[in-house]
């Protein structure tokens, strides 16, 4: 019975967090449901006894939110003055997210001392949940796994464009031209008398 009590719980927080993702108006809600969303998602793969991919996603995809914030806030201009002056507004939506993250995990912590044996393991005894699925990832799957990597290579890349502002007043190297530049251009033979400065 707890299984099947977690599971739909589990289910109903990223089916309700990924729809608020997209729904939320303000951009630090959306990275707090996104949160919430790798968790409850992590708290599904534990159920099924699949740890490597929980821990994968707790600790590649919730680390990778605060580079995602970081681009959302680049790419928005949001003033980081007033960032600050609502920061206490943004309390009772954390502590809510924190408060739903908790019993999760408590959820989640009751159905492993309570079931130690229970669910679906992807290994044999005589190997464990990594192995396989290196082997499974690195020979069946290596196409879409370059082809994955491509995908974030180019949105990496796309962020950057997206984020990058020329201003004007502010000198920027020009390779090309430092590398056509020649003697005439760049060296200036001045006759010096004797006893006399360069003037300006």
């Amino acid at each position: 019975m707890l299984p099947v009590i977690a599971f739909y719980v589990l289910s109903a927080f990223v089916v309700g967090a990924a729809f608020m993702v997209v729904a939320a108006r303000n951009p630090v809600h959306a990275v707090m449901y996104l949160i919430l969303t790798f968790f409850s998602a992590a708290g599904l793969f534990i159920l099924m006894g699949a740890e490597f991919l929980a821990l994968l996603l707790i600790m590649v995809y919730v680390g990778a939110v605060a580079v995602l914030f970081m681009f959302v806030v680049m790419m928005l201009d949001v003033d980081f003055v007033e960032l600050k002056k609502g920061f206490l507004q943004h309390v009772p939506m954390g502590v809510v997210v924190g408060g739903v993250l908790l019993t999760e995990m408590i959820l989640v912590g009751a159905y492993s001392l309570a079931k130690p044996s229970q669910g679906v393991i992807l290994a044999p005894k005589d190997s464990s949940n990594i192995k396989e699925l290196g082997n499974v990832l690195y020979t069946e799957y290596a196409f879409f796994f370059e082809g994955v990597g491509l995908v974030l290579l180019v949105a990496l890349i796309g962020a950057i464009v997206l984020t990058l502002r020329t201003r004007e007043g502010v000198k920027r190297q020009n390779i090309a031209d430092q590398i056509a530049r020649t003697r005439e251009e760049g060296v200036e033979l001045v006759d010096v008398e004797s006893g006399e400065g360069i003037g300006s």
